[in-house]
């Protein structure tokens, strides 16, 4: 189970709470859509917001959050690949 979260209304003038709980949504933008785990945390950040978004529970799994790489790592491989590149040529 899972809960499809949309930002269906605009957050301007919406108080510094209630951002913060949208972009913990990972909502960023009008009519953003987001498959989140259905857990009380984000039930509780739904019912916070929900004058600006529609909730919806499907049967699907939510994805699990891909884990990235820091940028200062990322560019540090990336760079060691250039030099690895410059040392074959």
């Amino acid at each position: 189970m899972a809960l499809k979260v949309k930002l269906t209304k605009s957050f301007s003038g919406s108080s510094e709470d209630m951002l913060a709980t949208i972009k913990g949504l990972g909502l960023k933008k009008f009519g953003d859509e987001r498959l989140l785990k259905d857990t009380p945390a984000v039930r509780g950040m739904v019912f916070k917001v929900k004058h600006l978004v529609s909730l919806e529970t499907v049967s699907q799994e939510a994805p699990a959050p891909k884990r990235r790489k820091p940028r200062k790592i990322v560019a540090r491989d990336r760079a060691l690949e250039r030099l690895a590149a410059q040392a074959k040529a």
